[in-house]
């Protein structure tokens, strides 16, 4: 079955949005990127906008992870507001809204793309876990390869009593681009599928917090 997907990226990354939009079915991309900070102290009115305005029609989020896309971004200056704001604000709420679950606007899917630069970094090979003897890759999901918004709901349950999480354990799925790129509905399924498993239950969002939203300089 084919979902509507919203894409949330980092300039740097524009070209392999490109070739996902490409490779995706006519109209399966939908929404446009965050471009406008809402201003307002009310979290769920700035995420119902965000999913009306900007998500409105989809289901399942893709996240593009390249080399800026962590938590350790940094910040740029903003001469009009005299302030420096965090790089990572419009797709710490772009994924804030794919997690939000609210009257009228049902969670979506959450979907990290691995991009080619990022593959060495983000998987570490594998070990033989000394619990249960199963073969485990290692995946390095935290803050400097991700926004916490991702890393914090990718390891979620605890169901990791031999010393690591199973599949069940998780609501956000990962895929290697060029992996996604050769079955796409297969993996946005997957994501898809995460809103009605009983993992979606434990999704967090509302409580993850990051150093400063935005520095004023007087």
């Amino acid at each position: 079955m084919s979902h509507n997907c919203f894409i949330s990226f980092k300039k740097e990354d524009a070209y392999y949005k490109d070739e996902i939009s490409k490779k995706l079915k006519e109209g399966q991309i939908q929404g446009k990127s965050l471009d406008k900070w809402i201003d307002s102290e009310d979290i769920d009115y700035v995420m119902q906008v965000i999913r009306s305005q900007y998500m409105k029609n989809t289901s399942v989020t893709l996240f593009l992870i390249g080399k800026h896309s962590s938590e350790n971004e940094g910040f740029e200056y903003s001469s009009a507001d005299r302030c420096y704001y965090n790089k990572q604000n419009f797709i710490i709420r772009e994924l804030k809204a794919t997690l939000y679950d609210g009257k009228g606007n049902r969670r979506s899917g959450l979907l990290g793309i691995v991009l080619p630069d990022m593959y060495d970094t983000i998987y570490g090979g594998s070990y033989t876990c000394s619990h249960c003897g199963k073969t485990i890759n290692l995946v390095l999901i935290n803050p400097n390869t991700v926004i916490k918004e991702f890393s914090e709901n990718y390891y979620l349950s605890p169901n990791c009593a031999d010393g690591h999480c199973d599949e069940s354990g998780r609501f956000c799925v990962l895929v290697k681009y060029d992996e996604f790129i050769q079955n796409p509905d297969k993996y946005i399924d997957k994501a898809y599928d995460k809103t009605n498993a009983d993992i979606s239950n434990y999704v967090h969002w509302k409580d993850i917090s990051h150093e400063y939203k935005k520095r004023f300089i007087y």
